[in-house]
């Protein structure tokens, strides 16, 4: 690691001294992007691209109950300044078996033992408090403040409270469109005059509330954040929602000495930049791990979204030992890691009452000798309670996972509880996949078992979606968005594709919005370490070329390199596998759109490549789709052609 510690010769090409009083700037590693502290009479930054301002000086201070408000008046003490460049190895390889973390860094220690860091990456701007306070700290407020200029739309997650599970629509709003009391879930994006992108996010959220924003009035696209404050009364509705009542006038109660979330403003000069920013993983606190080679990511036959709906065979199918083995022969026969067993398995309320039309000692003796894992679905109301009692159960099923569902919560309390969980199932060598959860915030870097979130508006709500949104453009707008957090448990995989006209939700019988290509291309856009097949066993082998892409499609890769995309409109990336194949996944909104994708990014050869296209009929006939196999070499050009709704896939294996 080169690490340079910098007292009085700052070699950033700044106008000014940065060794002299406020304000202070500490400039990305590649002289791209600025940020700058103002300290008198208060703490404020900005942000700078290419010397164009793309922020205003914007408010930054932390209120605490014992040490006043940090930020006001403050006296700086210490400056000083730090670079990194080195390469650091995931242990679970979401986009890429490496990751470069590359960055210049300004730490601002103020007298009363407290301070601010900024760095400065090639890909935006992150910031954190820290104090160095003795016994607890009460934290009352936070503030943090976007101020973008000429700011002409921004993608607003919108929310009706803090009580959610984040499965959200980004509405695509004009700064007009806003004010103080709409609220939004995180990641929310602003797009500036010339098309340049902020995403905002956070990560290394630990002992601490989520930060949501709220729209002001300004109308410029200024945004404030806000946090749940913590509950003082909860009240348990059903066996699954536990809803604050009555909150304390304070967001957290923590140790004195410790470092605070990071808050993220991502840049992107061209909208597909964003498809492999991985800096809310870099800045994420490293693994606790010692050892993470018993982590196995993988795919999953996943039982609810088809309501366990096969048909041709010889029992009755539903919540029983006979379906669920079908599902572990499913499994097997496809080189498939898991299946899921989800709710209905035991009473939600009490894991030790197992539905009596299931033998789990049976189940998992079957399941074993097939090389198939299970992963079964809990609420996290029951396991918070019920964990040290389920576990002689979870070793003698041998159970490789647990999908805990149904927090919609990130205030302290319920964040303190996504670490204890993950913690815990760690520690028991169980992997995590976390539904009704808030957006990746760094969790899954520390606690690397944690595979998965859904924290997104995915296919599962395609069974009652009246309003048609679960549709080909929320899905290509969710890879410059939500996925920029981590990791998304979209669950696709629907054998049953329509247009926009021809479509209809339905229980027993979900199908997709958009073409089977598109439906097959999430596979190499949507990132998920832990990869739902959500449809039936009946349907995928009714499909016997799909269902060959389907089993041998990684979850983890190599390297992704980000060919074209517009927020809302398209995308197209391609990544390496372990095995050296390449893949190609685009994906279009409701127009008709024709690509021509380069490819020098792959090494120099012939190759093999076999597509999955759009059928000349797909507009009308969704699940139309063309199959073909031929030559061509690193660097040719690539035209690609996608219906309304369409997609293309690609593998390329080199001669």
């Amino acid at each position: 690691m080169l690490l340079r510690r910098l007292s009085f010769l700052i070699p950033f090409f700044i106008s000014f001294a940065l060794y002299a009083q406020s304000p202070y700037s500490v400039v990305s590693p590649n002289g791209a992007v600025m940020a700058v502290v103002e300290t008198s009479p208060s703490l404020n930054w900005q942000i700078f691209l290419r010397n164009r301002p793309l922020t205003t000086l914007a408010p930054l201070s932390l209120s605490l109950a014992e040490h006043g408000i940090l930020g006001a008046n403050p006296e700086v003490k210490m400056t000083d300044w730090a670079s990194t460049d080195i390469v650091r190895r995931p242990d679970v390889r979401q986009k890429s078996a490496t990751v470069t973390d590359q960055f210049n860094e300004l730490t601002l220690t103020f007298k009363g033992d407290w301070g601010v860091v900024f760095r400065a990456y090639n890909e935006g701007v992150a910031y954190r408090f820290f104090t160095n306070f003795k016994g607890k700290a009460t934290v009352l407020d936070e503030t943090f403040a976007f101020r973008p200029i000429l700011c002409n739309t921004i993608f607003f997650p919108e929310e009706e409270s803090f009580y959610s599970h984040n499965e959200r629509i980004a509405k695509r709003l004009s700064p007009a469109d806003l004010n103080e009391h709409h609220l939004a879930s995180l990641p929310a994006l602003a797009e500036l005059d010339g098309g340049v992108k902020i995403l905002l996010t956070e990560t290394d959220l630990q002992h601490y509330p989520g930060l949501w924003v709220l729209g002001t009035a300004s109308k410029n696209g200024s945004l404030r954040g806000t946090f749940p404050r913590l509950p003082k009364h909860t009240v348990e509705l059903t066996d699954r929602d536990i809803q604050p009542t009555d909150r304390t006038p304070f967001l957290a109660i923590t140790d004195g000495t410790r470092q605070y979330p990071w808050r993220l403003m991502l840049i992107a000069e061209k909208d597909q930049q964003l498809l492999t920013n991985q800096l809310p993983w870099l800045l994420a606190a490293p693994s606790r791990l010692k050892d993470a080679s018993w982590i196995r990511p993988g795919k999953v036959a996943w039982d609810w979204w088809n309501n366990l709906n096969v048909h041709g065979v010889d029992f009755r199918a539903g919540v029983n030992t006979a379906t669920y083995c079908h599902f572990v022969d499913f499994a097997a026969e496809n080189d498939l890691d898991y299946i899921i067993l989800d709710e209905g398995w035991s009473e939600p309320g009490d894991l030790r009452r197992i539905n009596p039309a299931l033998d789990m000692d049976g189940l998992a003796a079957y399941s074993k000798t097939k090389n198939v894992g299970l992963i079964l679905w809990v609420t996290w109301t029951t396991i918070d309670r019920q964990f040290d009692e389920l576990l002689p159960n979870l070793k003698k099923w041998d159970i490789k996972g647990l999908k805990i569902d149904f927090m919609q919560r990130d205030d302290q309390q319920a964040v303190n509880f996504y670490w204890r969980m993950a913690e815990k199932c760690a520690a028991n060598k169980l992997l995590v996949d976390f539904h009704g959860a808030h957006k990746p915030a760094g969790l899954q870097r520390t606690w690397p078992n944690v595979l998965t979130f859904e924290g997104v508006y995915g296919l599962e709500q395609a069974k009652w979606d009246d309003k048609k949104q679960i549709d080909p453009e929320h899905d290509v707008t969710l890879p410059f968005l939500r996925q920029v957090a981590g990791p998304m448990d979209y669950t696709p995989g629907a054998m049953l594709n329509y247009q926009k006209n021809d479509w209809a939700p339905s229980w027993n019988r979900p199908a997709s919005l958009g073409t089977r290509c598109h439906e097959l291309a999430k596979y190499i856009v949507f990132e998920s370490p832990l990869q739902m097949l959500a449809d039936s066993p009946t349907n995928y082998r009714k499909e016997p070329e799909c269902l060959r892409f389907l089993s041998k499609v990684p979850v983890v890769w190599e390297k992704t390199v980000a060919l074209d995309g517009k927020i809302g409109d398209f995308v197209a990336v391609a990544r390496q596998a372990a095995d050296s194949l390449w893949y190609i996944g685009a994906m279009t909104d409701w127009n008709t759109r024709e690509l021509t994708l380069e490819t020098d990014f792959l090494p120099k050869g012939d190759y093999e490549i076999e597509i999955y296209q759009d059928g000349p009929n797909a507009d009308r006939c969704a699940q139309d789709y063309l199959r073909t196999i031929r030559r061509m070499k690193s660097g040719d050009k690539l035209g690609v052609k996608m219906a309304p709704g369409g997609g293309f896939v690609a593998v390329l294996r080199k001669m």
